[in-house]
């Protein structure tokens, strides 16, 4: 999967550089936080100060993950992290391959001069903001590159904190293991990791079994009123903030609500528009070839993959839906294929 020239470099990198920050993108999710904890375990492995920065705070139900706590949030403890980045020798950047996607931390990240690495799964990299790195679309995670990278040194450098960050990461990617997978490595991955991590069913339990009685309310109320368009074999859930406020919304509340209305066997995309800090994010998902990588890219600002993706407007949620109802046309026939 991968050339001998980017081990190279990486070898490199982490033989040559003390201080290392692992950066992630706005939002961070299962993957995100998993990939990130687990690199930063492995450098230090190799005597490297390494520290997790991330843009804004991450879910709550993450919180429990191995390195959790040490991880620096830029939007809340911004001196400490503006002192890291200053110092870092090099930059990690993984689950996010161009730096608009680092939200508060683009434009520090962007005046520093020093290497940065790419570790990331999504399509079309900016590479020219890399020193070097491994950019796969055809792989489940950011995880399961970082879990080949550290494969690759040896399975004794495998141990119970990364196998654990890294399952996370895997498992939240491919909705415990319904969609992503590609190729069977992705399984052969998991089984040297759950060798090495804590229980599997534990990390299952303590990812997805521990909602709030507001976050479980709440995601009643989203599928209570989604809307289906039987005509583009399409669902939208479309929550304001002060929808979202009125269930004490915290950040993740609304993780996997895009997934449900997958299981109606007319849809073929789902879409779920929230409005939140000023901005309307969009999250798509789809089944079978329908790519909403190139529908959100292009009518929404964003990207990701061909089953999953995401974007962002500046308008009204009502403007929102209106917008995306607007070019569902112009994919009438591909989504009713």
């Amino acid at each position: 999967m991968q050339t001998e020239s980017f081990y190279n470099q990486f070898d490199a990198v982490i033989h040559s550089f003390k201080k290392i920050l692992v950066v992630s993108h706005v939002n961070p999710d299962g993957d995100a936080i998993g990939s990130s904890l687990a690199m930063c375990f492995f450098l230090k492995k190799f005597g490297v100060d390494a520290k997790v920065l991330v843009p804004n705070d991450f879910p709550g139900f993450l919180s429990w993950m191995p390195g959790a706590h040490d991880i620096l949030i830029y939007e809340s403890q911004t001196e400490l992290a503006q002192e890291w980045i200053s110092t870092a020798e090099c930059i990690i950047m993984q689950d996010f391959n161009n730096l608009s996607r680092s939200g508060l931390l683009h434009n520090e990240i962007g005046k520093t001069r020093v290497p940065r690495v790419l570790v990331d799964h999504h399509r079309d990299p900016d590479m020219s903001q890399f020193c070097c790195g491994w950019s796969e679309t055809n792989v489940s995670s950011a995880s399961e590159l970082v879990a080949e990278i550290i494969l690759h040194y040896g399975e004794n450098y495998l141990d119970e904190s990364i196998a654990t960050d890294l399952l996370v990461g895997i498992m939240t990617d491919t909705g415990s293991f319904a969609h992503s997978i590609y190729h069977p490595r992705t399984f052969e991955i998991v089984g040297a990791l759950v060798k090495k991590s804590i229980s599997y069913n534990d990390i299952h339990r303590l990812v997805y079994d521990t909602f709030s009685e507001s976050r479980l309310r709440l995601l009643g109320y989203a599928i209570n009123k989604m809307e289906v368009l039987d005509d583009y074999s399409t669902a939208i859930i479309a929550l304001s903030k002060s929808e979202l406020d009125s269930f004490d919304y915290h950040v993740g509340d609304t993780e996997g609500i895009v997934n449900y209305p997958l299981s109606l066997k007319k849809i073929k995309m789902s879409v779920l528009i929230t409005e939140r800090q000023g901005q309307i994010r969009l999250s798509f998902r789809s089944k079978g070839e329908f790519s909403v990588h190139e529908l959100s890219n292009k009518h929404f600002k964003g990207g990701g993959h061909t089953n999953a993706a995401g974007g962002t407007l500046d308008c009204t949620i009502e403007e929102a839906v209106e917008k995306l109802k607007s070019v569902l046309p112009d994919y009438k026939d591909m989504l009713n294929y």
